[in-house]
């Protein structure tokens, strides 16, 4: 127990990516579906900038001369969230504009509806 009261970072962001999961699987509802996986994408993001911050140490920048990699702090965790927001943001605006078209096609969101219609228009 004591060791979730000073990792409440990476507690915040299992709790998150489960929320996210569940969103994930238990939506029937498109649009839902991607809130629960730009949940998850963002409790990854967390967790990887809780791992990568080190108490004490300063950002990657040489300054006074210090050379010695001790007294910075790791700056792949850092780029690796960047580019995980980068391609979220893509991902996400085309899922979004692929939701419109199967709504435009079908006039509904609904997951199940949407199988079901499918399934209809197949076997015309």
């Amino acid at each position: 127990m004591s060791h979730l009261l000073i990792n409440y970072y990476e507690a915040a962001s299992v709790i998150l990516f489960g929320i996210g999961f569940m969103n994930l699987l238990l939506q029937n509802n498109l649009i839902k579906k991607f809130i629960g996986l730009n949940i998850m994408d963002t409790a990854v993001y967390l967790f990887l900038a809780a791992k990568g911050y080190i108490n004490g140490r300063v950002a990657p920048i040489l300054s006074n001369g210090i050379v010695d990699a001790d007294y910075y702090i790791n700056p792949v965790p850092a780029g690796l969230v960047l580019t995980g927001i980068v391609v979220s943001v893509s991902i996400t605006a085309f899922s979004l504009a692929l939701v419109q078209r199967l709504y435009k096609h079908y006039g509904t969101l609904n997951m199940d509806e949407i199988m079901r219609l499918s399934r209809e228009r197949e076997g015309e």
